[in-house]
C-alpha cells in the first residue's frame, strides 16, 4: 500500500500499473492481484490506510486528556494537510469513489479503521449518533478536499479550514492553523 501511495504521488493514478506497484513493493504481481481485485481497490485501500495511520499518529501526539475540540481540530487539520501533502493521491481517491462507472465507495477494512477513529472522536465530542455524524463529517472533509484540489480552480486552505472550524464551533487557534489569524468570513446577503 505504501508503494501505491508513493508511485501515485510521483506518476499519477493512470500512469501507475499494478506491475509497477508490485515491483516497487518487491512483490510478485500475482501476489498483489491475489489480495486486491485490481488497481482501483488497492488505491482505495492504500488511501484509507494512509488516512487512518496519519490520523492515529496525529491524535496520538495529543495529550491523553486532550479536549474533544482539540481532537476534532486535529482530525480536520490532518485530513486537510493530507490533501496538501498528497494531492495526486487524494484527487485520484476522490475521483474513484465519485465515479459510479468504476464502482464507487468501498468500505474495506482500512476504511473501517478510519471510520472507527472518526466515530471515536465524534463520540468524545458528545454526539448522540457518532455513525450518522461520521457520515456528515466525512462528506464535509471530502468537499473540503475537493475545494483544495480542484484542478484549475482550487480554493486556498485558510478559508476552507475556517469554514469547517466554524461549522463545528472550533476556535481558529486549535490544531495547526496555516496562518496566525482566521481569514474574514464573507457575509452572505439574505434571500429576498
Amino acid at each position: 500500500m505504501r508503494a501505491t501511495v508513493d508511485l501515485v504521488d510521483q506518476r499519477g493514478y493512470a500512469a501507475t500499473t499494478l506491475a509497477d506497484i508490485a515491483e516497487e513493493a518487491g512483490l510478485a504481481r500475482g501476489l498483489v492481484s491475489y489480495y486486491f481485485e485490481g488497481k482501483r481497490l488497492l488505491m482505495q485501500a492504500a488511501t484509507h490506510r494512509l488516512m487512518h495511520l496519519r490520523l492515529a499518529e496525529e491524535l496520538g501526539r495529543l495529550a491523553p486528556n486532550a479536549a474533544a475540540r482539540e481532537r476534532l481540530a486535529c482530525v480536520i487539520d490532518t485530513v486537510l494537510n493530507l490533501a496538501m501533502d498528497h494531492p495526486r493521491v487524494m484527487r485520484s481517491h476522490l475521483a474513484l469513489i465519485l465515479d459510479p462507472d468504476v464502482g464507487g465507495f468501498v468500505q474495506d477494512p482500512e476504511q473501517q479503521q478510519l471510520g472507527a477513529i472518526l466515530q471515536d472522536v465524534l463520540a468524545g465530542w458528545g454526539v448522540a449518533e457518532p455513525a450518522a455524524e461520521h457520515a456528515l463529517l466525512r462528506s464535509a472533509l471530502m468537499g473540503a478536499c475537493i475545494g483544495l484540489l480542484l484542478p484549475g480552480a482550487p480554493t486556498a486552505l485558510p478559508p476552507i479550514r475556517a469554514d469547517l472550524f466554524a461549522r463545528y464551533g472550533l476556535a481558529w487557534e486549535l490544531g495547526t492553523p496555516p496562518q496566525p489569524q482566521a481569514p474574514p468570513r464573507p457575509q452572505l446577503a439574505p434571500w429576498p
